[in-house]
């Protein structure tokens, strides 16, 4: 919880959660913002607008192949190191969507093109311009297409047009960061990793960066953080007064291969992946998971809904009644 930043909270903007983290997992956009809202103190969404707006915070495909916020002068480095590693996993649709070497390198030319050309655009109108360029661009094609573009540090988020994501180029708004050897990028990663996120074990930053257990131990070995790797999961101690409602891809549940310190098996499937039984968000008491919960977002409300493992103390009820007001401050 300390080194997550949830307890005691010590930030105060999202890109400085964002540096602290490393990456922060971020598909489910308005979680992924209210993940960062949890540990800097009074940000709202409308600031994770901003900074996402201004390019202090960047959201792309990196790690694990799926979006995450990072730092844009960590940016072209995790790309480099683990882009391949996320093409691996590409490649087994490629045959499927008709994407080879030369679709993906004519796609990205005519990405460049049109962003020259518009400067911000959404993915739909990218899909057009791909199309009319001649490269058919639809589903899971064009999100295919995106992928490759951001791997290869073209393209990353811009501005947010209401509730639509859009594109722009790397070159054009992320300024330029000295380039890591391979050793040096393994050293970098492990030690944000084990910083804010330790105790951990290899097999948790293998899970987290998408690396191969192997690169995984030699990021640990060159940045030396033996001191914070656990050879089995911490016991399942509660901590008081750690009461939190996280959002179904934060960090602090996502980040590990292994979760028994934070849910118990039973409630998770596959790699704590929540059964079909659950909302899709956690409630966490004393440090654990406790429950789920739901929001539905209005125009002028936020109504949150509860589903306990247990009944909770009245003590525990206010606290989430409290957090529950947090997010409604937050949206």
């Amino acid at each position: 919880l300390r080194h997550q930043a949830l307890k005691p909270v010590v930030h105060t903007t999202p890109e400085s959660v964002v540096q602290a983290l490393g990456a922060v997992q971020s598909q489910d956009y308005l979680g992924a913002a209210w993940a960062l809202a949890l540990r800097a103190k009074g940000v709202t969404l409308a600031d994770v607008d901003a900074a996402l707006a201004d390019w202090r915070i960047i959201r792309t495909h990196v790690l694990r192949p799926t979006w995450h916020f990072v730092a844009p002068a960590d940016l072209r480095w995790m790309l480099a190191l683990t882009g391949p590693r996320v093409r691996m996993l590409m490649r087994t649709y490629d045959a499927r969507l008709e994407l080879d070497a030369k679709v993906y390198a004519r796609a990205r030319r005519a990405m460049t093109r049109a962003l020259e050309r518009d400067g911000v655009m959404t993915r739909a109108r990218l899909g057009v311009a791909l199309t009319k360029a001649g490269v058919p661009a639809s589903g899971q094609r064009l999100a295919h297409l995106m992928m490759d573009a951001e791997l290869e540090a073209l393209v990353c988020s811009g501005p947010k047009r209401g509730s639509q994501m859009t594109y722009v180029l790397v070159d054009a708004h992320v300024p330029p960061a000295p380039a890591l050897s391979r050793d040096e990028a393994l050293a970098a990663l492990a030690a944000r990793y084990f910083a804010s996120h330790g105790p951990a074990t290899a097999h948790d930053f293998a899970w987290w960066s998408g690396l191969t257990l192997g690169d995984a131990r030699r990021g640990v070995e060159a940045a030396g953080v033996v001191d914070r790797l656990l050879s089995s999961p911490p016991t399942a101690d509660r901590v008081a007064g750690a009461h939190f409602l996280i959002s179904n891809y934060d960090e602090y549940f996502i980040a590990y291969r292994h979760r028994d310190a934070v849910i118990d098996p039973a409630r998770a499937r596959n790699v704590g992946v929540l059964t079909s039984a659950e909302y899709p968000h956690q409630i966490v008491l004393h440090g654990r998971v406790a429950g789920s919960w739901r929001r539905e977002i209005g125009p002028a409300r936020a109504t949150i809904t509860l589903k306990f493992h247990a009944t909770p103390a009245e003590s525990e009820l206010r606290a989430l009644m409290r957090a529950a007001t947090q997010f409604g401050r937050f949206v």
